[in-house]
């Protein structure tokens, strides 16, 4: 079964840990709501759908011709992610009137880890970083890809609903997106005499939607991506999550907090946040992208 990280985050009783992952859920769009399968071993080998069966009509006494889908194997092997926290006993002991100091130097770690997977998860290259995982960048194929033009150009709203298209079996959980992007979205809505849908999520902040997609901003999307002559562009991401679709990975029990305890060499004791991550793609046409986008 895959859960999210606030819905794994729920069946734990340690209040810490509970802590660090609604710190990094808060802050991540994707975390919200990306679930997660557990898996036992070091990496999963799955079938990855590239095309889907058809099915015709026939008449009476007509010759039956098979057709089947036509898969890829892929692996996605679990990588090691975080971060040592040391709390200094001095200051512990001397400030904690002040403010709870453990929590404060966790926190702060936790929006570390945050900000590491979801730099991984657009962005991540195991060519050029073998310690990583692949990004949807790199899992995006091809035919998954619209384009804005050979040098890019502005957003149009024409070109969203194309890339909304493009996922298919159903609309998109997700449009990730810079937030320059997102507020060439804004103008573009307004000027068509329409404003995005807006709600809250479970955090309380607010959250827009497009056509009913959630909107998520991404701060590791750059905008100054190179197509053609221009050197100022930016990538939409659409993407579907769950069964057959978009999927993190993790060891069994998730992200952890592990109290490693007294330092020998410092007056010191160290928290460990660490977590066996990574990520997979069930089908391709689960995930697409849009290039070129152009302030």
């Amino acid at each position: 079964m895959a859960l999210t990280l606030v819905e794994a985050s729920k069946l734990s009783n340690d209040t810490l840990l509970s802590g660090v992952i609604e710190t990094i859920a808060q802050e991540s769009p994707i975390l919200q709501r990306l679930p997660f399968i557990e898996i036992v071993g070091n990496g999963l080998t799955y079938n990855r759908e590239n095309t889907s069966p058809t099915a015709t009509f026939y008449d009476v006494g007509d010759t039956w011709t098979e057709d089947t889908p036509t898969f890829t194997q892929a692996t996605a092997t679990l990588k090691v992610m975080g971060g040592d926290a040391d709390i200094d006993n001095f200051l512990k002991s001397t400030r904690s009137n002040l403010q709870d100091l453990e929590a404060s130097v966790v926190q702060l770690k936790a929006r570390a880890v945050r900000a590491l997977f979801d730099d991984t998860f657009v962005n991540g290259n195991v060519s050029t970083n073998a310690k990583s995982f692949d990004g949807i960048d790199r899992l995006t194929i091809a035919g998954q890809t619209v384009s804005m033009g050979t040098n890019g150009a502005t957003l149009s709203l024409a070109k969203l609903d194309e890339l909304i298209d493009t996922v298919k079996g159903g609309k998109p959980d997700l449009l990730l997106m810079s937030r320059r992007t997102r507020r060439s979205l804004n103008v573009l809505a307004r000027t068509s005499g329409s404003f995005l849908e807006a709600d809250r999520d479970e955090f309380g902040g607010m959250l827009q939607f497009y056509d009913g997609i959630a909107i998520g901003l991404n701060d590791y999307i750059s905008d100054a991506q190179t197509v053609g002559t221009s050197s100022d562009c930016s990538t939409v991401y659409a993407m579907q999550f769950g069964s057959g679709a978009l999927n993190g990975l993790t060891a069994p029990g998730g992200l952890t907090v592990e109290r490693v305890g007294s330092l020998e060499t410092k007056d010191a004791s160290r928290i460990r946040v660490k977590w066996y991550a990574s990520l997979a793609l069930f089908n391709t046409v689960k995930l697409a992208k849009l290039t070129g986008v152009r302030p």
